[in-house]
């Protein structure tokens, strides 16, 4: 699991279903900071704050700071931490579940930041996206090995569905990397600090999302299989011969746009 960016405290023990794993290292926190540097007048909203490691130094510069947090016990004393600081608004809930959208109507898009559990990161990630036009950028730390298949390029190992699926609607760029003496309790995992900006103008054509999704996964479905063999009953020869690519290649083979040709020579689902 990944380690979530709060604040060490002594009365409070760690728990292993909300993945959390203190930060103590003032130096990755302020690296952090930098790397987001909020601005006057931008919404800042942060994901699973804790006890507010990240917190209280945004709050501090930004003055306002909304956020998103599952485990109701750290709410009182993130409150009481904040105290004098700035407007704290923290939303009780799963993430999951938020409404990124109705939060930014009327204002400025929303800039999220913060630590997403390694259990729920992928699906957390799409439903970001899914309101993407609500957000301008997001900066997240997560596994050091997701981050690596979300910023990969064609023909290395990390790429694949998560990389293709994620290239469509935002640019990647991993930031740095966080190593497991960073945090109390160490994970097991290495992590990575990344920032995700949604297109404001798709690179690419997807036409139908629900195709290119169900391509790309059947593509790296049988990764060591040839496109012809893994997108069997999917697309066939002709479509191949459309989209002008070689049945003969495999899913790593291909960019993110050629997935998308492809997607458009594929068969109604």
């Amino acid at each position: 699991m990944t380690a979530r960016v709060t604040a060490t405290a002594p009365r409070h023990r760690a728990r292993k279903r909300f993945g959390q794993h203190f930060l103590h290292d003032p130096a990755v926190l302020g690296r952090i900071v930098a790397a987001i540097d909020p601005r006057p007048g931008e919404r800042l909203v942060e994901i699973g704050p804790g006890l507010g490691a990240l917190s209280l130094p945004l709050l501090a510069r930004q003055g306002r700071l909304d956020c998103i947090e599952l485990d109701r016990d750290v709410i009182p004393r993130l409150r009481e931490r904040a105290a004098g600081l700035g407007e704290l608004t923290v939303h009780a809930g799963d993430v999951l579940e938020f409404d990124f959208a109705a939060l930014a109507a009327g204002g400025p898009r929303l800039r999220l930041c913060g630590n997403l559990p390694y259990n729920i990161s992928t699906p957390l990630l799409f439903h970001t996206l899914a309101a993407g036009a609500a957000i301008l950028d997001m900066h997240f730390m997560l596994q050091k090995e997701v981050v690596a298949r979300i910023a990969a390029p064609p023909g290395s190992r990390a790429y694949g569905r998560l990389t293709v699926m994620l290239a469509a609607q935002c640019r990647a760029e991993r930031l740095f990397d966080v190593g497991p003496g960073a945090f109390r309790p160490a994970p097991r995992v290495d992590s990575a600090f990344v920032r995700l900006v949604p297109h404001a103008h798709p690179p690419f054509a997807v036409g139908d999302p629900a195709r290119f999704a169900a391509v790309v996964a059947a593509a790296f479905g049988q990764r060591r299989k040839t496109l012809r063999n893994s997108l069997a009953g999917v697309v066939d020869e002709g479509g191949f011969a459309a989209a002008g690519i070689d049945s003969g290649r495999r899913a790593e083979t291909l960019s993110p746009a050629d997935f998308a040709v492809l997607a458009a020579t594929a068969r109604p689902l």
